[in-house]
């Protein structure tokens, strides 16, 4: 039924769903009478997490951080967040959430069942607000998102584009599944991690448009490094070859902010050996959602397909956890 519903709001006149684009002011702040004393709780400190999650800190927020890496956690201790040991010591401390985790079945173990913070909140006798920023498929994000609503909780999927430098300048694009007005209350913690919040449309909805994003990004930077290896083998000095592209047709975000080549770019992955960013395996993982995604509303994804190969083939040659900019050195003919 989900499923149904979701395909058939991705066929409505563009005009059926007004887009709502919102510049997010810095350090915008407004706590819900729902927020014990202005507290936020943020679940996942990773790459992207750990980063916005001390950009609501920096913003004055009082943050309350759960993750099962010690190293992280005290690492957000030392800049001023508290910390839990568990779920449910999170839900005795507060009715707002924000996660960032890495896949589904994350997702659902945090919040669903037995041991879930929609049944821990209930039992605390709080009625939850939940920003979910983790990249999943559309119709688990709908499903989840309809479990927490009879649950009693408000919770909006806003996943992210921008990557961890993104993150960490705290200029991020969320693309947010929300009825209008929780899209609103969400607005002063996304005003915290980001520069701009677009309302995509009802729960799911974000989640959606990101993994459709996540594809474009995918098949870019293959075509990215493609191009740079074949200049690179024909002679041409990489860092003039940038400047080229970048300012003509063959411009894109893989080439102008986080070009995979070595050399050519300072502080992104390609420039540390691709260490710390999106890495392979996520880039695999996102794939697939898209490619579920394309099963589900009968879409042919025959260049997803093939981008999904090369990316599997990279991570069968062990690259999985570097940055997925590495298809440039890993690519097929530099095996």
């Amino acid at each position: 039924m989900i499923a149904r519903r979701l395909c058939a709001s991705s066929q409505a006149p563009r005009g059926l769903l007004p887009l709502r684009v919102v510049c997010l002011a810095p350090g915008r702040r407004s706590f819900s009478s729902t927020t014990e004393g202005g507290k936020v709780g943020f679940i996942g400190l990773g790459v992207m997490g750990a980063p916005m999650a001390k950009n609501l800190v920096n913003k004055g927020f009082k943050v309350v951080v759960f993750d099962k890496v010690p190293e992280t956690v005290k690492m957000m201790e030392l800049l001023g967040a508290a910390s839990v040991s568990s779920l449910d010591a999170l839900a005795s401390e507060t009715s707002t959430v924000i996660s960032m985790v890495p896949s589904t079945a994350h997702v659902r173990s945090i919040y669903c069942g037995d041991g879930g913070l929609f049944g821990l909140l209930q039992k605390h006798q709080k009625k939850g607000f939940i920003i979910d920023c983790s990249t999943i498929d559309p119709v688990s994000a709908a499903e989840i998102n309809e479990e927490a609503r009879g649950a009693g909780h408000t919770m909006v999927d806003a996943p992210v584009s921008g990557g961890s430098p993104a993150a960490q300048a705290g200029s991020l694009t969320f693309m947010v599944g929300a009825s209008g007005d929780d899209f609103s209350r969400a607005e002063p913690y996304l005003s915290a991690m980001g520069k701009h919040a677009i309302h995509i449309g009802p729960p799911g909805q974000g989640a959606a448009v990101k993994v459709c994003n996540n594809l474009i990004l995918a098949t870019q930077m293959l075509g990215v490094a493609e191009g740079f290896r074949l200049a690179d083998k024909l002679g041409v000095d990489l860092k003039t070859f940038a400047q080229v592209v970048n300012s003509s047709s063959g411009r894109s975000w893989s080439s102008d902010s986080y070009c995979p080549a070595p050399g050519v770019m300072e502080g992104v992955p390609a420039s540390r050996d691709y260490a710390g960013g999106f890495t392979v395996r996520l880039m695999l993982k996102d794939l697939g959602l898209a490619q579920q995604a394309g099963e589900v509303t009968g879409t042919d994804l025959f260049i997803a397909n093939k981008t999904a190969q090369v990316y599997k083939d990279v991570e069968e040659q062990g690259h999985g956890d570097l940055d997925f900019g590495c298809v440039f050195k890993f690519g097929r003919d530099q095996k």
